[in-house]
């Protein structure tokens, strides 16, 4: 009589290959994020995707530091684990062999706060010194030539975007006003009327460049009166003075509010009617004035060159640098009855805002020029930071 076992030699070698590979499969694989909390050799991370891992980070663990933007380990330094701290992003490498519930790193790799503040202060002043922007008039996908439309009044003029295969092109995330989140796009993705900014070499008078990067995105500018505000839910209604309809704003921590003083909003006023002869130091004095300090401002986390208000060449008599040295505002400054004027996310009744203006009264006496203006404006206001991601 032969016994038969229920799994010969040959069929356990096969489970063991198919747990072996069931193990690996549900190894955690690396990810990146900020470190949020450090307590002792536990760090907490919290990643883009809004996970929080809390990693443990062995003593025999390798901790490296890069630079913003460096493509690989190549350049890499050892930092010891008392070199982080809260703030530095991190990537992390899990152990798969490692046993327990909590993650145990096998490399950390850190770019410090430090560093990415330093990148991005250097990348707000190349996307002024360097950059474009305004709506887009006309896209040539085949030459790969952009038209846009940049000022508004008599500062309106046209600028031509050159992009080649080696330009990036990114483009907004829907419903998104985060430039980190903005993700590659082709050309054909950009359409007549969007907002579009574009960092390279100009010629001198700027009405030509080449460019490097290029960031688009479709958004809606809406101006009307505020017919309820809810501070604790961070939303504002509008009645949108073109459709008459209302529409409910969302404000969120990234967007830009700032009123105009009574005298600069009739100053803008009468130069977007074409009205006055102010010179480049009167518009620069009344500017200045009006904030008393540099200018300044972000957008979506962020995040195009902000403004330095204008010095040399006259550069503060442009409007959109007077509205970025206007006084910033909050939600709860705003008051129901008072008009706005703002661009926001595309959608029809409910959007987040990228930029509001109060104190917009005697700008609604010209509303096309001022949309043009206040959309312009929109993309002028944060910081270049993907190099940072």
């Amino acid at each position: 009589m032969k016994i038969r076992f229920p799994l010969s030699i040959a069929h356990l070698a096969v489970m063991s290959a198919v747990l072996a590979g069931a193990a690996l499969a549900q190894a955690p694989k690396p990810f990146q994020g900020s470190i949020t909390a450090i307590n002792r050799s536990t760090l907490t991370v919290k990643t883009d995707a809004d996970g929080v891992y809390q990693v443990e980070v062995p003593s025999d663990a390798a901790i490296l530091r890069i630079a913003p933007g460096a493509k690989d380990l190549s350049s890499a330094e050892k930092i010891a684990f008392s070199d982080l701290a809260v703030g530095d992003r991190a990537l992390v490498k899990p152990d798969p062999n490692a046993t327990g519930t909590t993650i145990q790193a096998l490399r950390v790799v850190a770019i410090k706060q430090t560093d990415l503040a330093l990148k991005q202060q250097r990348d707000r002043e190349d996307w002024q010194r360097r950059g474009v922007g305004g709506l887009v008039k006309s896209v040539d996908a085949a030459s790969g030539d952009l038209v846009l439309t940049s000022g508004a009044g008599v500062m309106a003029k046209t600028i031509t975007v050159h992009t080649a295969k080696a330009t990036m092109l990114k483009r907004y995330a829907p419903a998104s006003v985060r430039f980190d989140e903005a993700q590659p796009a082709p050309i054909d993705a950009i359409h007549t009327g969007d907002q579009l900014r574009a960092r390279g070499e100009k010629n001198a008078e700027g009405s030509e460049i080449t460019a490097e990067e290029v960031v688009s995105g479709s958004f809606r500018n809406i101006a009307g009166t505020i017919t309820s505000l809810d501070a604790a839910g961070a939303t504002l209604v509008v009645k949108d003075l073109a459709t008459k309809k209302q529409v409910t704003i969302h404000i969120t921590a990234e967007a830009q509010m700032r009123r105009l003083p009574e005298m600069m909003a009739r100053m803008l006023a009468m130069r977007l009617k074409g009205t006055t002869s102010v010179g480049q130091g009167g518009w620069g004095g009344n500017a200045s004035a009006a904030n008393g300090g540099p200018a300044g401002g972000q957008h979506g986390g962020g995040q195009w060159g902000g403004q330095n208000g204008g010095q040399g060449n006259g550069g503060a008599s442009d409007p959109q640098q007077m509205l970025s040295r206007a006084p910033a505002i909050q939600l709860g400054d705003l008051q129901k009855g008072e008009a706005v004027m703002l661009v926001a996310t595309d959608g029809t009744s409910e959007v987040s805002a990228i930029t509001l203006l109060a104190g917009v009264e005697p700008l609604l006496e010209a509303p096309a020029a001022s949309q043009n203006l206040l959309a312009n404006w929109s993309m002028n206001g944060g910081a270049a930071e993907a190099a940072a991601q």
